[in-house]
C-alpha cells in the first residue's frame, strides 16, 4: 500500500533533539537524574552510561540531556505501557499529538487549491527565451577541471588540452564530445545543465551563456572550477523545461502575493519578545507544546508559544531547525515567526474552505502510530506478550521492563545497538499519560561524576601500556633518545636531477 506523505512525515525515523516531562520537585532530590512512573534514574546510573561507555561519547550536559530526555525516559515509559498492556491507540490522543502534522497535510491541500485559483504565466514562447526572459538560460558544458591550488604549469596543461578539444567540438557532435571529456557529473547526459536562473552560476559562466545565441559554442571560458566549453540550448532543446520554470515562477510569485495579502488583511503583529521566546521553545519543544504565551496576535487569532513547538517538532529535520533557532539572529527568528503566523492564517482559511484528510488517511495515521509502538516494544524486548510470559502482576512486568530497557540501553552506549527514534507524536502521547521529570541539577551532577570516571578510565589504561624506551605513535618525545638513536639532525636527502 502506497504510504501518505503525511505518514512519511509523521513517522519518519528523525531522532528528535529534545523531550521532557512535568517540572515537579524532582530538584530536591539530588540523586535523581530522572523518572518515569516509579523508575528513577540516578545519577550514579547515569554517571556510569556516559562516563564507562564504550563509544567515548562526549561528556557534556547537551550528551548526557539527550540520554536522558531521548533514550531513557521515553523507552521507560514505554515500558510501562507494555506491562500495562498499554497499545497507546486512544484515537483523540494520537490526532492531538499529531495535530501539526495533520495541519501541514491540511495546509498543502489547500493551497493546491489556491494555487489552482491562481493567474499563472504560461505563456512561455521562443521569443522570451531568446531574450532570457526572467534571467533564464539553458546550457550544455564540457568541465575541464583544474585541482585547487594547482601549480601554473598544470594549469596550462589543461587550458592547452581544452583548447585542443574545443577545436574539434560541432553543434553535431557536442553531446558525445562531453560524455568523452567532461569531468563532472554532467557527462553521463552530454552536459546538459538543464534550465537555470542566471545568479545561480559562477559570473563568468553566466555571462558567457548570456552572451550565446541559442546553438552556439563559446570559446574556452575559465572559472574557478576549471575551463569551460559551452554551447547554450536551442529553443527546441530547453522549451519543455523553461515552460516549467516560467510556470513555476509566475505560481510562486502569485502564491506569495496571496500570502501576503491575507497577512496584510489580517494585521499580523509580533511581540518584542518573540525572538526570546522562541529561542526557549527550541530549545525544549516538548516541555513548551502547552504553553499559552503569545508570540503574534492578528484580527481574528493570535499565535501561542505551545502552537510554535507542535509545529517546530512536526517540521523535517526538526533537530537541526531547533540548534538554528537558538543561535541565529533576532532577526531571522523573527521572520520564521511571522512566517508561522502566516501558516496559521492559512490554516484558518482551511478550515473555512472545509478541508480536511480522508478518512483512509486518518486510518493510516492510526494505523502507522501502533506499528511504531508495536517496533518499538519489539526491538527493546518489552513487548507485552513477553512479559507476561515472564511476570504474572503489573508490578513484576514492570520491573522486568524496566531492567531490560536498561540492559538495552547498555547496549546502545557499548555500540552493539543503534538508538531507536521516538517519534513526537508517540512522546507526547506517552508524556501525557504516564507521568515523566527530568532533575536538571541531577544531570549535572551525572556530568561531573561521570568525567570522574572517564578520567579515571584513562589514568588505568595509560598506566597498562608497556614500558618502551621506543615512543609510541603520536607520544610525545621526551628524555634522552634511546642508545644508539643519533644525537643529531641527519640531513635532508639530496633531491634527484
Amino acid at each position: 500500500m502506497t504510504r501518505s506523505p503525511l505518514l512519511v512525515l509523521a513517522f519518519g525515523a528523525t531522532t528528535l533533539a529534545a523531550c521532557s516531562g512535568l517540572k515537579d520537585a524532582l530538584t530536591a532530590h539530588v540523586d535523581v537524574a530522572a523518572k518515569a512512573g516509579s523508575q528513577e534514574l540516578s545519577v550514579t546510573r547515569l554517571a556510569d552510561l556516559l562516563g564507562n561507555a564504550k563509544l567515548q561519547v562526549p561528556i557534556n550536559k547537551e550528551v548526557a540531556t539527550l540520554v536522558t530526555r531521548d533514550l531513557w525516559v521515553p523507552y521507560q515509559l514505554l515500558g510501562i505501557a507494555a506491562a500495562h498492556n498499554d497499545s497507546l491507540n486512544d484515537p483523540k490522543a494520537i490526532d492531538a499529538a499529531a495535530s501539526a502534522m495533520i495541519e501541514n497535510a491540511k495546509l498543502g491541500r489547500f493551497m493546491e487549491s489556491v494555487a489552482a485559483k491562481l493567474p499563472v504565466d504560461s505563456t512561455a514562447t521562443e521569443a522570451g527565451y531568446l531574450a532570457g526572459k526572467g534571467d533564464l538560460f539553458a546550457a550544455r558544458h564540457i568541465l575541464f577541471l583544474v585541482p585547487q591550488g594547482a601549480p601554473a604549469e598544470v594549469k596550462d596543461s589543461i587550458r592547452k588540452k581544452a583548447e585542443s578539444v574545443r577545436a574539434q567540438v560541432t553543434p553535431a557532435n557536442f553531446a558525445d564530445m562531453a560524455k568523452k571529456y567532461s569531468q563532472d557529473n554532467t557527462a553521463a547526459r552530454g552536459g546538459d545543465l538543464g534550465v537555470f536562473p542566471r545568479g545561480v552560476m559562477v559570473k563568468p559562466f553566466a555571462d558567457a551563456v548570456a552572451a550565446l545565441k541559442p546553438g552556439e559554442i563559446s570559446p574556452v571560458i575559465e572559472t574557478p572550477f576549471g575551463f569551460h566549453i559551452v554551447q547554450r540550448s536551442t529553443w527546441d532543446q530547453a522549451k519543455g523545461q523553461y515552460a516549467q520554470q516560467v510556470a513555476g515562477r509566475s505560481r510562486q510569485l502569485a502564491e506569495s502575493t496571496y500570502i501576503a495579502a491575507a497577512q496584510a488583511a489580517a494585521k499580523v503583529k509580533l511581540k518584542d519578545d518573540a525572538a526570546a521566546t522562541m529561542k526557549e521553545v527550541a530549545k525544549d519543544p516538548i516541555d513548551h507544546r502547552k504553553d499559552g504565551k503569545t508570540l503574534a496576535t492578528w484580527s481574528g487569532g493570535n499565535l501561542t508559544a505551545g502552537r510554535l513547538a507542535l509545529v517546530l517538532l512536526a517540521s523535517p529535520q526538526n533537530g537541526r531547525l531547533m540548534q538554528q533557532i537558538q543561535t541565529a539572529p533576532d532577526s531571522l527568528v523573527r521572520q520564521y515567526v511571522t512566517n508561522m503566523a502566516e501558516r496559521e492564517l492559512l490554516l484558518q482559511r482551511a478550515d473555512s474552505a472545509k478541508v480536511t484528510l480522508t478518512p483512509e488517511e486518518v486510518a493510516n495515521l492510526h494505523r502507522d502510530f501502533a506499528q511504531v509502538v508495536t517496533m518499538s516494544w519489539q526491538q527493546m524486548g518489552i513487548d507485552p506478550k513477553s512479559l507476561a510470559d515472564s511476570a504474572k502482576s503489573t508490578a513484576e512486568r514492570e520491573r522486568l521492563a524496566a531492567s531490560r530497557v536498561e540492559a538495552f540501553l547498555d547496549k546502545i552506549m557499548a555500540g552493539q545497538a543503534q538508538p531507536i527514534p521516538i517519534p513526537a507524536p508517540l512522546q507526547m502521547v506517552l508524556m501525557d499519560k504516564y507521568d515523566a521529570s527530568v532533575n536538571a541539577a541531577g544531570i549535572d551532577r551525572a556530568v561531573e561524576a561521570a568525567a570522574k570516571l572517564r578520567a579515571s578510565a584513562d589514568s588505568a589504561k595509560a598506566a597498562q601500556q608497556p614500558k618502551s624506551s621506543v615512543p609510541l605513535p603520536g607520544a610525545p618525545t621526551t628524555g634522552a633518545p634511546p642508545a644508539g638513536a643519533p644525537t643529531t639532525t641527519p640531513p635532508a636527502p639530496t633531491p634527484k636531477p
